[in-house]
This record gives structure tokens, C-alpha cells and sequence, in this order.
């Protein structure tokens, strides 16, 4: 089986290189990329879109079905990352707890402690006591990079960003609160279900938006169509749109991140992490 694998791996490789001889040459100023596409986009973009940068408009409108379904390959990511090692049933084990005033670990095999104290904290086998200041300043630092991201996102219409590199510092920040603190800290400001609710939304952010569009008469993510609704013109619809469809793929590129690293990191289990 292994054999078989290798053998179509090649396979498939030595095809995609052979396809690469009909492509044009490196930076050929006469390739329809250089001579039709690309110019095009830079002279129309702002005049079409409202939108400065010429990337965003590209990615969220010219390109919007293509980034679309980017969106949709990282959700396809997450989901199965999520299917091939989550693990639901554990089997009972021992379990670690440090009493918080006296810092005593407590180790009880094949149960917990009875009632849910504030004096103990469930920790890992493997745990060591908290750098003060290391825990400190990334608790300070999580709500400034959320902030940044935010901005990231919003602001990706004016300069460098949108929906990918903000739902990536998002996520970014919620995975540092796990590194720093612990996984199930992170877990319980942010859970698993809410985080694999918010794969599925920005997902349904997306092509709901295009969606409404063909309701209202138009082409699948048509932002003109939104025009109707937003009460703008047709312009600055496109650029309402586009933004519509960035948040959408923030949420999930955040999302799909945690998602992945609390599975890798625990193994599946979401539970002592790393």
C-alpha cells in the first residue's frame, strides 16, 4: 500500500511538472496575465470598487469565487483535523490537581476531586509552576493583538490585510493564552463548540452574501445588487461587500486555527495541552 502511494505521488508530480512547459515564461511581459489581467485590475479597481488597495479587490470581488472556495478548503482543513483526532470517550485516568494556597499537587487515579472547589486547579501531568511575569504580560497583551486584528480586517480595503492575516492574529491571540497560561484556560473563555460554530458561520458569512445577491436579481456575488439594501450606489456596494465577505473569512481562518492547534496540541483530547 505504501508502494502504491509513493508510486501515484510521482505519478501525479511528474504530470504537474509536465504541464508547467506550456506555461509562459518567468515575468514575460507578453503573457495574458501581464498583457489583459493585470493591468486592468490596476487602472479599474478603484474606479469599480472603491477600494485602494488593489488586493483586496482582487482577492474579495474580481477573485471572489476563488477565495471563496480558499475559504472553504481551510473550513475542509479545520473539519478534518477535527474528524481524524478528536477524541471523545476518554478512558478514566489519573488526574492532577494543586491546591492553590499551599501549592500541594494532589494525584487521583481514576477520578477527581468530588466538588468543584475554588481551592484546586485541575493541571497537567506534566506541570510546572507559572512564570508570573510571562503570564502577566501575554494576559496584558491578548486584548491589544485582538484590537490589531480587528483593525487588520477593517482596514484591508487602505492598506495591507483583511480577512486572512486578521482571522490569523485573531487566532494567534487565543492560542498564545493557551501556551501561556494553559489549554483548558483557553477552552473555557472560548469553547470548542462556540469555535466550531464560528468555522461554520464565516463560511455561511460568504456565500450567504452572495446569496442575497442572486435574490435580488443579480449574478452570485454581484455586489451591485446590494446597492438595493445598503441604500449606496452600486460602488460602494462592491466595497460593502467585499468587507461583508472579509469578516466572514476572518472568522473562519480564527476559528480553524484554534481548532487545529487544540487538537494537535492535545492530541485530541482538548484537554492538557502544550
Amino acid at each position: 500500500m505504501k508502494t502504491a502511494g509513493i508510486i501515484i505521488v510521482l505519478l501525479a508530480g511528474a504530470l504537474l511538472l509536465y504541464a508547467t512547459r506550456d506555461f509562459p515564461p518567468w515575468g514575460a511581459l507578453d503573457s495574458p496575465a501581464s498583457t489583459h489581467v493585470s493591468p486592468r485590475y490596476l487602472q479599474k479597481a478603484m474606479e469599480e470598487t472603491a477600494v485602494p488597495n488593489v488586493v483586496t479587490a482582487v482577492l474579495a470581488d474580481y477573485r471572489g469565487f476563488d477565495t471563496m472556495f480558499e475559504t472553504t478548503v481551510i473550513f475542509c482543513a479545520g473539519i478534518g483535523c477535527f474528524i481524524l483526532l478528536r477524541v471523545f470517550r476518554q478512558r478514566p485516568g489519573d488526574r492532577y490537581y494543586r491546591h492553590i494556597a499551599t501549592e500541594i499537587t494532589l494525584h487521583i487515579k481514576g477520578g477527581r476531586i468530588p466538588k468543584k472547589s475554588s481551592e484546586f486547579e485541575r493541571i497537567d501531568a506534566l506541570w510546572t509552576p507559572y512564570d508570573l511575569i510571562i503570564k502577566t504580560v501575554c494576559r496584558i497583551l491578548v486584548p491589544f493583538i485582538q484590537l490589531f486584528a480587528l483593525y487588520v480586517i477593517a482596514h484591508g480595503h487602505h492598506s495591507p490585510g483583511g480577512g486572512f492575516q486578521g482571522g490569523v492574529i485573531l487566532g494567534a491571540s487565543v492560542i498564545l493564552l493557551a501556551i501561556s497560561h494553559n489549554m483548558r484556560t483557553a477552552i473555557d473563555r472560548f469553547s470548542e463548540k462556540t469555535n466550531n460554530l464560528l468555522m461554520a458561520i464565516g463560511v455561511f458569512i460568504y456565500t450567504g452574501i452572495g446569496t442575497v445577491c442572486i435574490l435580488l436579481g443579480a449574478g452570485f456575488l454581484d455586489y451591485r445588487s446590494l446597492s438595493a439594501v445598503l441604500f449606496v450606489d452600486k460602488i460602494m456596494a462592491r466595497s460593502h461587500g467585499i468587507f461583508g465577505v472579509e469578516i466572514g473569512v476572518g472568522i473562519t481562518v480564527m476559528a480553524v486555527m484554534i481548532s487545529i492547534y487544540n487538537n494537535l496540541a492535545s492530541a485530541g483530547k482538548q484537554d492538557e495541552g502544550l
